[in-house]
C-alpha cells in the first residue's frame, strides 16, 4: 500500500486547484506541512504559498 499524498485545495476568484504539502519540521521547532505553486484564477497568475502549523507542536522551554 502506498502513502498519499497530502493535499491542500485553494479556491480563487471561483477557480480551484490542489497543491501538494509535505511534511515540514519548521526552524521555530514547531511541526506542519509547507507548500507552494502557481495557479491561475479570474485570468490572473498568481504564486501561492501553503503553511500548516500544528497547534501545540512547538516543544515547551524549560523554566530556569
Amino acid at each position: 500500500m502506498s502513502e498519499q499524498a497530502n493535499m491542500a485545495t485553494i479556491q480563487l476568484n471561483g477557480d480551484k486547484q490542489n497543491f501538494i504539502i509535505d511534511k515540514k519540521d519548521f526552524k521555530t521547532g514547531s511541526r506542519g506541512y509547507y507548500g507552494t505553486g502557481k495557479m491561475v484564477a479570474g485570468g490572473k497568475k498568481y504564486q501561492i504559498s501553503i503553511q500548516v502549523v500544528e497547534i501545540g507542536s512547538k516543544p515547551k522551554e524549560e523554566k530556569k
